[in-house]
């Protein structure tokens, strides 16, 4: 199983784990259809919104686990 890094592209993660797309809403980014997530990493896109490091750490791990990627 591959692991999800925050240097993924979110439209990549998305479309390769489509159960991923609950954990990013629970994170509040609403990346499905936005046309940045084709460009973005997880981790420019969690910066963008806001986020700080440790909370990109938290979602990244929180997608591993979603995906069994652990």
């Amino acid at each position: 199983m591959n692991k999800i890094k925050k240097e993924d592209k979110i439209s990549e993660v998305i479309e390769k784990y489509p159960d991923s797309i609950e954990i990013f809403l629970e994170f509040d980014m609403h990346c499905i259809g936005c046309p940045m997530a084709s460009m973005e990493t997880i981790e420019n896109g969690c910066s963008a919104h806001g986020m700080s490091e440790e909370k990109i750490k938290k979602l990244v791990k929180k997608l591993n686990k979603k995906i069994g990627g652990k």
